[in-house]
């Protein structure tokens, strides 16, 4: 995607994702076929429902249908939420992720699999999980040391409502 076209599809779509109180992640385009493909990726805080994407995919694609952004051929747009494994990029991605394990893999090399306990502008203050019965260890790890950083799947994490009970 030219950088032209993404920054007028940025332009187009950003206040619509705005306006629906959620953060405009990623927009890419592809092809498939003799078709385009348009994936918007959109969060909040509180994570994103199904209806909501359904919603913004409407008025996106009025939006779109208004201009030539997408060009004259045919196109499938896709409204969808970041997975569940996405990459921390932002400093909002750590927040949301506070409570949730993560793979860091650090600048000095190596990985670090470790649960964000608070996130603040330089770093984030996490919990080493305990290995063999050992405790949970407390470790600080400023943003300059993170190469990479992704949200671990955890199949048997109790939600915060189950912690409550």
């Amino acid at each position: 995607m030219s950088t032209t076209q993404s920054d007028r599809l940025r332009g187009l779509v950003e206040p619509l994702v705005a306006a629906k109180g959620l953060d405009l992640e990623e927009i890419e385009t592809s092809r498939a076929g003799r078709r385009g493909l348009l994936r918007i990726v959109v969060d909040s805080d509180e994570g994103v429902e199904l209806d909501a994407c359904a919603e913004l995919s409407r008025a996106i694609s009025e939006k779109l249908d208004e201009t030539d952004a997408m060009g004259e051929g045919e196109y499938v747009l896709e409204v969808s939420s970041p997975g569940a494994d996405r990459p921390l990029t932002e400093h909002r991605h750590y927040v949301r992720a506070t409570g949730r394990l993560t793979k860091l893999q650090l600048v000095e090399g190596g990985d670090l699999v470790t649960r964000i306990l608070a996130v603040d502008e330089d770093g984030i203050d996490t919990e080493v999980p305990g290995v063999k019965g050992r405790k949970p260890t407390a470790r600080r790890v400023e943003f300059a040391e993170i190469a990479k950083a992704r949200v671990e799947i955890e199949f048997n994490r109790k939600d915060k409502k189950e912690e409550e009970a």
